[in-house]
C-alpha cells in the first residue's frame, strides 16, 4: 500500500485545499470541504493511534503484574526465573537478520511473530511460510504459517512451532552415564491472529497462542496473548512506528505420573507410599517492544531501511536491537543488525553475558504476477554458544 501524504496549496475564504501525493506523483486534489473532511479524519486517526499505543503500554504495566506478581523492567537478578523460553526463539530470516528491530516495518505473515499488526498489511490475499532454524547443541526450531485476508474483515493467521532436541539419554541414580533408553522432549506453539488494517496509516493486531511442553510423562499447558500496533507517516510518510506487548498470560506448572516418587514418612506408620512431587509454577517472559524504521527510496531501483527496537523484559536485562535493509528493484536484500545489551552483567573478565550479538542475512524476491516467492537467510552470531542459521520461503498468492 502507498504512503499517501497531504499537502496544503493555498489558504481561501472556505477554507485550505489539499492535495494527495504518493512517492509515484500526485493522485487528485480535494476541495476545500473536502480538505476540512480529510483534515479532521487525519487529526482523528493519529488521536487514536497515540491513544491505542498509550493503552497497550498501560495494559502491560496494569495486568503484567496480575500474572508476574514480581514483574521489573530489566531486573537481572531474574534472568533465567522465566519459562516457556521457546516463546522467544526468533522466527523468519528477514527478522533475524536485521536484529530482532522490525517492530515497526514487519508485513504480512512475516509479522505474526514480530507484530501481529502488520499481518494486514501484505499485498497479497494468501500467504503461506516455512522457516527453519539451527539453534545451538543440536536443537531444530521449525515453524509454518498461513494467513488469508477478508475484504472489510481483516486478516486471519494459523501458525505453528515446534522444536526439536533430538534423542537425550534417560539416566538415574544408578545408572548416572545412561540406561541405554533416551527420550525427546516435545515443546509446541500453535498460534491463531487477527490483524486489521483501520485506515492507510493505523493497523492492529493480535496472538492467541497455545503453549505446551511434554517431557516423557510429564507436561505443561498454557496460554500466552500477544497485542500490537503500526503507524505509518509518523512526522513524515517514511517513518514508521511499531508498539508490541508480548507473551502475557498466566503462570504454568508441570504435572504428571513422573512426578510421583516413593517415600516413607517418619515413624514409618504408612509404610512404603506414593508421593507426588509439587512442582513449582513458572512465569511467562513477557516483553515490550517499541520499534521505529525509517524507509528511504532512493531512485527507482534502490532503496535503504533504517530500524530501531527496544526490548523491555520482565525476566532479563533490556535489549537495545538496530537492523539495516538495503534492497535492490524489490528482488535482492542484504542486511545486518546488532543486540546491544548495556544491563547485562559481565563476567569476570568484564565480557557481557547477553548471548547474541550481530546478526547478517540476504534475501530474494520473486514476483511472477498472481505468485510471490521469497526466500530468506539469516546468521546470528553467538558470542557464548554455537550461532544460529535460519533459512525462510514464503509464498503469496
Amino acid at each position: 500500500m502507498e504512503t499517501l501524504l497531504f499537502e496544503s496549496l493555498k489558504n481561501g475564504p472556505e477554507g485550505t485545499t489539499l492535495r494527495e501525493r504518493t512517492p509515484n506523483g500526485i493522485k487528485r486534489r480535494y476541495s476545500p470541504k473536502e480538505s476540512t473532511t480529510m483534515n479532521i479524519m487525519m487529526r482523528s486517526a493519529t488521536r487514536f493511534v497515540v491513544r491505542l499505543t498509550v493503552a497497550i503500554v498501560l495494559l502491560g504495566l496494569a495486568f503484567a503484574p496480575a500474572f508476574v506478581p514480581q514483574a521489573q523492567a530489566g531486573n537481572t537478578n531474574r534472568t533465567g526465573t522465566a519459562g516457556a523460553q521457546e516463546l522467544l526463539i526468533p522466527v523468519g530470516g528477514r527478522g533475524v537478520a536485521l536484529g530482532s528491530s522490525n517492530i515497526a516495518f514487519s508485513t504480512g505473515v512475516d509479522a505474526i511473530y514480530w507484530n501481529p499488526a502488520g499481518v494486514a498489511r501484505s499485498t497479497f490475499g494468501t500467504e503461506a511460510y516455512f522457516s527453519h532454524m539451527s539453534y545451538f547443541a543440536g536443537i531444530g526450531v521449525d515453524y509454518g504459517a498461513l494467513s488469508v485476508g477478508f475484504s472489510g474483515v481483516g486478516t486471519f493467521a494459523a501458525s505453528f512451532k515446534s522444536i526439536s532436541f533430538g534423542n537425550i539419554d534417560v539416566t538415574t541414580e544408578a545408572n548416572p552415564d545412561g540406561t541405554g533408553v533416551t527420550y525427546s522432549p516435545t515443546y509446541i506453539v500453535a498460534g491463531l491472529t487477527y490483524s486489521r488494517q483501520l485506515t492507510d496509516r493505523i493497523s492492529v493486531g493480535a496472538n492467541f497462542n497455545y503453549i505446551s511442553e511434554t517431557i516423557v510423562n510429564t507436561s505443561a499447558g498454557g496460554f500466552a496473548f500477544d497485542a500490537g500496533v503500526q503507524y505509518n507517516g509518523l512526522l513524515v510518510p517514511e517513518l514508521k512506528l511499531g508498539v508490541v506487548l508480548k507473551n502475557l498470560g498466566p503462570n504454568m506448572t508441570y504435572s504428571g505420573p513422573n512426578l510421583l516418587r516413593q517415600g516413607t514418612t517418619v515413624g514409618d506408620i504408612r509404610g512404603t507410599q506414593w508421593y507426588s512431587v509439587n512442582a513449582a509454577s513458572f512465569e511467562l517472559p513477557s516483553q515490550l517492544e517499541i520499534g521505529l524504521a525509517y524507509d528511504r527510496k532512493i531512485n527507482d531501483m534502490n532503496d535503504v531501511t533504517i530500524f530501531g527496537a527496544f526490548q523491555n523484559n520482565n525476566y532479563s536485562s533490556d535489549l537495545y536491537n538496530v537492523g539495516l535493509e538495503y534492497g535492490f528493484d524489490n528482488i535482492l536484500f542484504v542486511r545486518g543488525g546488532y543486540n546491544f545489551a548495556p544491563q547485562a552483567p559481565k563476567d569476570q573478565l568484564g565480557q557481557s553475558e547477553n548471548i547474541y550479538d550481530f546478526t547478517l542475512g540476504a534475501g530474494i524476491n520473486y514476483n511472477l504476477g498472481a505468485f510471490n516467492f521469497t526466500f530468506d537467510y539469516a546468521y546470528q552470531h553467538a558470542v557464548i554458544l554455537t550461532s544460529n542459521n535460519v533459512f525462510t520461503v514464503k509464498l503469496g498468492f
